[in-house]
């Protein structure tokens, strides 16, 4: 079993609870958990461990939504997210750890007010998302989530851009990453992103992964429209800066 301080244990345990949150009820918290895992293991050594632990919640997720998905607004983002991938397998061969962070950060914060940007510019009538900014979209997704699992708060803004109702976003957002997150897991182990340790960590965190998905589907049935929507733009900001601070 990895040597981690009781610390240690407590963030990584509070931080698969919010995998299972993120999933069932408030995308884009999932960065809560990434900064979480960086936090207590070397960045590119959580990357691996992270993402077994995001598949489970995706099953979860997938039982969960898989009625309300819009599958037309997935086959859209496809070349774009696979070229995503493939820089993102390039940039994580040379990227120390603390780059890794930075430009992740960044990455969010711009999202973020490129979003908010749209949705003004945007009638509310007309959600239909421009092929450039699809392609913008599913290029940074399919690269965040390859260097750092952090295409929640990216893919977040893309679908909260679309004017998804609750039960539709998360059911998309399901099938999106179910299918990315599978696929990401050969790059993942030929970069020894996932070890033995993480392994063992993954065994352990499984059954919180799945009580914070529980209580995240009872949310989102309770949830309003609104109010979902500036959650996730909050925990998308707080993710992105919290890993740009200097530490």
């Amino acid at each position: 079993m990895p040597e981690l301080t009781a610390l240690g244990w407590g963030a990584l345990g509070l931080a698969a609870l919010v995998i299972g949150l993120s999933k069932a009820a408030l995308p884009g918290a999932g960065t809560v958990a990434v900064a979480l895992f960086a936090a207590v293991l070397p960045a590119k050594q959580s990357t691996g461990t992270i993402l077994l632990l995001l598949i489970v919640g995706d099953m979860f997720a997938l039982w969960a939504y898989r009625r309300h998905a819009d599958l037309r607004a997935l086959v859209r983002l496809i070349p774009a997210v696979v070229a995503g991938l493939l820089v993102g397998v390039v940039f994580l061969s040379f990227a120390g750890d603390d780059l890794v962070r930075r430009v992740i950060g960044v990455l969010l914060l711009g999202v973020v007010g490129v979003t908010l940007w749209r949705r003004r510019a945007t009638p509310a009538g007309d959600p239909r998302p421009h092929p450039i900014a699809a392609a913008v979209y599913g290029t940074l997704g399919g690269f965040t989530t390859m260097v750092a699992n952090a295409a929640g708060p990216v893919m977040s803004m893309y679908f909260l851009s679309m004017r998804f109702p609750v039960k539709a976003f998360l059911g998309t957002a399901a099938w999106f990453f179910a299918v990315v997150n599978i696929t990401k897991v050969p790059f993942a182990a030929g970069l020894g992103l996932i070890t033995p340790p993480g392994l063992l960590i993954v065994a352990v965190l499984v059954p919180v992964v799945v009580a914070g998905a529980l209580v995240g589907r009872r949310i989102a049935t309770r949830i309003p429209q609104q109010l979902f929507e500036r959650l996730v733009i909050a925990v998308t900001v707080l993710g992105a800066v919290y890993l740009l601070l200097p530490f």
